[in-house]
């Protein structure tokens, strides 16, 4: 059957983008900020925190950076104005990693600065092998200004990883702990460096994360695999870790009953809420890390059919 599943998953991103919003409404919170305020408010409301994330990357053109940068800023004047409890994630490509540094950084100086204007913090997500170094610089750059209000993602899968754990634990401070996301990671990377079989990447998962508690960090734990979250209640006893010294993180739209469970539990989890009208490169993206969701578009094709 997966093989099939993976056939599907090749094709959908050829189809019509009508078709492909079937699978990707249940993973968006909506095109509009209107639609991501009122989809926050409601995991507010049952108990969760979450993460604001306007969709779009690796742009082409400097006026693209200025126009998400103002976006960006009146998303957070937004949020603030709805007594959202939720804190910013961006990508950097989408302000100008790859055209120009400096102007990338200006962008989302402006960015951080509005949230901690309120208090608030901003992730800086992390994209495929060609952005990393630039954006672990980029963040180091802003930590050292803004030490309490931004934070970073690293990818297990990747071989660097415990380097970049190890790197980076020299900027962490008792008071404010260094605030990394640990996820599997979704780009195609060449073998070389990147792990690909899924045991191998568990294991590097759980190796990171465990030195990342070694060094006092705050991780965001996040991950949709049972094995790993697991994993994850073994090393935070391990390590006598408090529930305010973490917190797992999911995507919106999956695996709904893991994370109630984990709330359960007493944990704090928060959920990552993307929108916006550049949807169609995340859904596919979505897809290609797991093609079993292909059968929901199937699925959802005959249910509003």
């Amino acid at each position: 059957m997966m093989w099939i599943n993976k056939i599907i998953a090749g094709i959908i991103p050829l189809l019509p983008k009508k078709f492909v919003w079937f699978f990707s409404s249940r993973y968006i919170a909506g095109r509009t900020l209107d639609e991501a305020i009122r989809v926050s408010k409601q995991l507010n409301t049952d108990g969760y925190l979450v993460t604001i994330d306007l969709l779009g990357e690796f742009i082409t053109k400097l006026e693209e950076a200025e126009k998400n940068r103002d976006e960006y800023l009146n998303i957070i004047d937004a949020i603030q104005k709805n007594n959202i409890d939720s804190n910013y994630s961006l990508k950097p490509s989408m302000f100008g990693l790859m055209i120009d540094e400096k102007v990338c950084y200006e962008n989302i100086r402006q960015i951080v600065q509005k949230a901690v204007n309120y208090g608030n913090f901003v992730r800086i997500d992390m994209e495929d092998s060609q952005c990393t170094d630039n954006e672990i610089k980029l963040f180091r750059r802003l930590k050292e200004e803004f030490p309490k209000n931004v934070g970073l993602v690293l990818q297990a899968y990747m071989r660097r990883t415990k380097d970049d754990i190890n790197n980076l634990s020299v900027i962490h401070f008792d008071d404010n702990p260094l605030n990394l996301r640990l996820c599997k990671g979704i780009y195609v990377e060449p073998v070389k460096i990147a792990y690909k079989k899924y045991d191998e990447i568990n294991r590097h998962y759980l190796e990171d994360l465990e030195l990342m508690l070694q060094k006092g960090m705050y991780p965001g734990i996040a991950s949709h695999d049972n094995n790993l979250i697991t994993g994850a209640y073994k090393l935070l006893e391990k390590y006598n870790y408090k529930p305010n010294r973490y917190e797992f993180q999911m995507l919106y739209g999956v695996t709904p009953n893991l994370r109630k469970s984990i709330i359960g539990k007493g944990h704090r989890l928060r959920v990552y809420v993307p929108f916006g009208k550049d949807w169609f490169p995340y859904s596919t993206r979505r897809l290609k890390e797991n093609p079993k969701m292909a059968n929901d578009i199937i699925k959802a094709l005959f249910i509003r059919g």
